[in-house]
């Protein structure tokens, strides 16, 4: 905002205004632009906050009496208690101090006391902008006598009448943008209203009162009236301010939308809980952060030769901590006992002297405000810093290395934080694709993913198509439906510069409207590639891009190949067509000896587009096996009757039959009724069986002699 208030200004603004450019003014002029202050100075606030001080250090005797009206605060006996007015300033105050502090010259505070009348305590002047204007005048207005009689002439209804017609006072920056000849100038703000109410119905007839006001006055100010601004947006607070321990009839509110211009929350709060409240509230109306700095080493008063670590908490702008963090990293944060806002936790790094090594890219720096600012740490912390050293912060971890996120330091007596870059810089160059979450990868396969996005490029419509996607959209969900990202996991797609014919092929399988034509000619293809598999031709690998696969039998190379193309032509089956092929191809993986593709028709349409066709084969039951085995058999039975010559697979099959053949099958999986156990021995046990022959004895007596 100090930029654009400079001599130069007057050259930006009508550049601004000429293009029109509204997000900029919306920026500049945003709701926390202007807050005010409304605080309530009835005969009711005079009373104590009954929340009382130990005096016991005094000496002498205890006064009993109560000081005049007048005063801040009550004593009794040996006890001090502040009023709710006292309350009420002191919280106020305080808030204001943190917005100055974080935003000077940017935000804009002002105050506004109401009992018979609205009495101003400051403008949107610069010069009145400040902790030493704002505390002299409050000094001078005091506590609410209690000898004030009640009357209807008390009333924070002035206030909030007076809180309007102050939002629709420009400021210095909007002044400055209609003297350029800006017409459209956005004009926002905040109203908290520190008061006391009944019920829940005299908070409702002060919220209608201010929305009816609140019209009024934009009425007024309506072109081609130059009164003032018209207010594009008011949020009023209130404040329902108590003694502690009595019960509020008036009930709290979230955020609720009364009109298109005011939206109203209530908060009921106890007198000694305001200050904390306000905390609370600060930190949304300004998009706030917390940082608890914990072990900072600080001397003890009593005996310098000992020091102690203690935490200060400071709040700045929660960008603070957005732009530190990368994607892949996230501050630790934790609530502190006694209040509702969380807090991140970072340790003091003792300072050394700043080398080459040290230094790290500042990606953002922010005003800096400690929360107790009368705290001996947090004053020592100050002092340190305005002293002209910089401290470091790192994030606590309990193992690895330490990691710098943050830096205080001070500058023309002003306190920043600097965040740091813990990420990837800008100036880096760009991470390499290989070097992803799961290691090191180099075999992505990066040029077909580029030429997968080609033919996905869509262009916007005039008219969206009703009750179903676009064509683009359809033709993106359909294309990437099964699509290996690297070489290492598939055959099918690393044989396509090697077998000529496969690149038309892959063409023909994923087309939407395969016709019969299409059809015929991959029939053909697949049993030429059949006719490859049964005389043994090993696949064209390419050697150089260490394309070929783990499993080095041409068997496995084919029986991987078919179980890799058939869950393409699943994925892309779409017409009877691609049907009559997933059919060929399952019965042509059966006659060469892949049994997976006969143990169930739906088992390989559920293996997912993400699952590795090189991953092994799952075991499955023996019985399937047997009656698969037995569906190549009867294959080759009538490849030998059709052809009359014999493969190397079938004179393997007739080999391994006979083999079969000479040994005894076991009894249960013969003759074995269902639902009945079979035993393994049936004659284990029979004594008649049990009796040796004398050629056995004499060759166990033969055998134990040896052995002895």
């Amino acid at each position: 905002m100090q930029h654009l208030l400079s001599t130069n200004s007057f050259r930006v603004f009508p550049l601004i205004c000429t293009v029109q450019n509204f997000k900029i003014w919306r920026k500049m002029f945003e709701r926390n632009q202007k807050t005010i202050f409304v605080l309530d100075h009835t005969r009711y606030f005079s009373i104590s906050s009954e929340q009382y001080i130990s005096m016991d250090y005094l000496k002498g005797k205890p006064v009993q009496e109560t000081p005049a009206s007048g005063s801040s605060s009550m004593v009794v006996g040996t006890q001090l208690s502040k009023s709710l007015w006292t309350c009420a300033v002191e919280s106020s105050i305080e808030y204001c101090r943190i917005v100055w502090d974080l935003f000077p010259g940017k935000k804009h505070v002002r105050f506004i006391v109401s009992d018979t009348a609205a009495h101003i305590v400051n403008t949107w002047s610069p010069s009145t902008q400040n902790m030493s204007h704002v505390s002299n005048a409050m000094m001078m207005v005091s506590v609410p006598s209690r000898s004030i009689p009640q009357s209807s002439d008390y009333s924070v209804i002035h206030g909030l009448r007076a809180a309007i017609e102050a939002l629709a006072e420009p400021t210095d920056e909007q002044l400055l943008a209609t003297q350029v000849g800006c017409k459209q100038i956005p004009n926002k703000g905040r109203v908290i209203c520190i008061t006391s109410a009944r019920d829940n119905t005299s908070m409702k007839s002060l919220e209608d009162i201010f929305n009816t006001v609140l019209l009024q006055q934009n009425a007024l100010v309506a072109p081609p009236s130059k009164k003032g601004l018209q207010i594009d947006h008011c949020h009023l607070v209130i404040l329902n301010i108590v003694p502690l321990g009595v019960e509020s009839l008036v009930t709290n509110r979230n955020l609720l939308e009364i009109s298109p211009l005011l939206d109203v929350e209530i908060h009921t709060v106890n007198a000694p809980d305001i200050s904390d409240k306000l905390l609370h509230l600060i930190m949304g109306h300004y998009d706030l952060a917390s940082t608890t700095v914990t072990n900072i080493p600080m001397k003890e008063e009593q005996n310098a030769n000992s020091s102690a670590n203690y935490d200060v908490e400071i709040l700045h702008e929660r960008a603070a901590h957005t732009r530190v963090c990368g994607p892949d990293f996230t501050l630790t944060t934790s609530i502190k006992p006694g209040t509702t806002y969380e807090t991140v936790t970072l340790k003091w790094c003792t300072p050394r002297g700043c080398g080459s090594s040290d230094l790290q890219p500042c990606v953002g720096q922010y005003n800096v405000t400690p929360v107790d600012v009368t705290s001996r740490p947090s004053s020592c912390l100050i002092n340190f810093l305005l002293n002209g050293r910089s401290v470091l912060l790192e994030v606590p971890r309990k193992t690895g290395t330490k990691t710098t996120s943050h830096m205080l330091s001070a500058r023309g007596g002003e306190i920043f934080v600097h965040s740091l870059s813990i990420a990837r810089s800008a100036m880096d160059e760009a991470p390499s694709i290989s070097d992803g979450p799961g290691g090191r990868v180099s075999d992505y396969r990066i040029p077909e993913l580029g030429q997968l996005f080609k033919m996905s490029r869509m262009v916007p419509l005039k008219t969206k198509p009703k009750g179903k996607c676009s064509q683009g959209e359809h033709l993106w969900r359909r294309l990437p439906r099964y699509f290996p990202r690297t070489t290492n996991v598939t055959i099918l797609f690393n044989l396509q510069r090697q077998l000529n014919w496969l690149p038309h092929f892959l063409h023909l399988i994923v087309k939407e409207d395969m016709d019969k034509q299409d059809e015929v000619r991959c029939q053909q293809q697949i049993h030429e590639l059949y006719k490859s598999a049964s005389r043994g031709d090993m696949l064209p690998f390419n050697t150089t891009n260490n394309a070929r696969p783990k499993v080095g039998k041409t068997k496995d190379q084919y029986r991987l190949f078919y179980r890799e193309l058939e869950q393409l032509i699943q994925l892309n089956a779409q017409t009877p067509h691609h049907k009559n092929l997933l059919e060929s191809l399952q019965s042509l993986r059966a006659a060469y000896g892949d049994v997976s593709s006969k143990l169930d028709p739906g088992a390989s349409h559920l293996r997912s587009y993400t699952e590795s066709p090189l991953s092994p084969e799952r075991l499955e039951p023996t019985s399937s096996a047997s009656n698969s085995s037995s569906s190549i058999l009867k294959a080759s039975k009538r490849r030998m009757s059709s052809s009359g010559q014999r493969s190397l697979l079938d004179m393997i099959s007739i080999a391994e039959r006979s083999q079969s053949n000479k040994r005894l099958d076991f009894s249960g999986r013969l003759c074995t009724p269902l639902g009945q156990t079979a035993k393994l021995y049936p004659d284990f046990g029979n004594k008649e069986k049990d009796i040796l022959t004398p050629g056995v004895v004499t060759s166990n007596l033969k055998d134990e002699s040896i052995r002895s």
